[in-house]
């Protein structure tokens, strides 16, 4: 689950034409996603890329994993490219939480830290997902399982996210690295209990072990 190097749209688009014209690929893809670099919602070569693939292959499901801290004000032009997914990794409801995951935030040109950042980009997960959820689009959420960090806002966000829209959920254990080097990610029995617990309020997607998203 690593990329071998970035894709320009042109790059991007001649690679689906080819793949669409193999005769054993072509018929098994059904979906055309785009997971970064970075947040996807940043770059313009997110939409330049969608729209071509809008114009030459129509039929193709749409979609794209994003963090959500620019998805309320992107939505309307990813509706007009037709996109029909939409997966947003979302963490913490609780800033002081998202405070102690999330260093900071770039948004609109300014910088935020702690709390603050944590809190505008909570507010702005939520309202995308509803608004994705109202547009007819299909929401995922993605949660990261970080021991010792978030296992208790798991559960509330299980019962948020649904409330506004999402129909599936996606508990993802952490991969050990940068700030979190030091954490043991949760073992095989944590993360299905957890899951199965989730279960009861919103279909649980398990067969993931490690997103390209996360």
């Amino acid at each position: 689950g690593v990329t071998s190097r970035l894709l320009t749209p042109s790059e991007a688009i001649q690679k689906v034409r080819e793949v669409m014209a193999s005769e054993i690929l072509g018929p098994l893809i059904k979906v055309i996603g785009i997971a970064g670099p970075g947040d996807p919602l940043a770059n313009d070569e997110t939409f330049e890329t969608f729209g071509l693939v809008e114009k030459e292959f129509p039929h193709l499901i749409k979609c794209m994993s994003t963090n959500g801290l620019l998805l309320p004000e992107k939505l309307e032009r990813l509706d007009e490219l037709n996109l029909c997914s939409v997966t947003v990794t979302v963490n913490a409801l609780d800033p002081e939480v998202g405070a102690r995951i999330y260093s900071h935030i770039l948004y609109h040109g300014k910088r935020y830290s702690g709390r603050k950042a944590a809190e505008i980009l909570v507010a702005n997960q939520l309202e995308g997902i509803k608004r994705a959820a109202d547009r007819g689009m299909t929401v995922k959420v993605n949660t990261v399982y970080i021991p010792g960090v978030n296992e208790s806002q798991i559960p509330l966000l299980s019962n948020t996210v649904k409330k506004l829209g999402a129909t599936v959920m996606n508990i993802m254990p952490l991969i050990p690295q940068a700030e979190f080097a030091h954490i043991v990610p949760p073992t095989e029995e944590d993360l299905e209990a957890v899951r199965n617990s989730n279960e009861k309020v919103i279909g649980q997607f398990k067969h993931c072990r490690q997103c390209r998203a996360d």
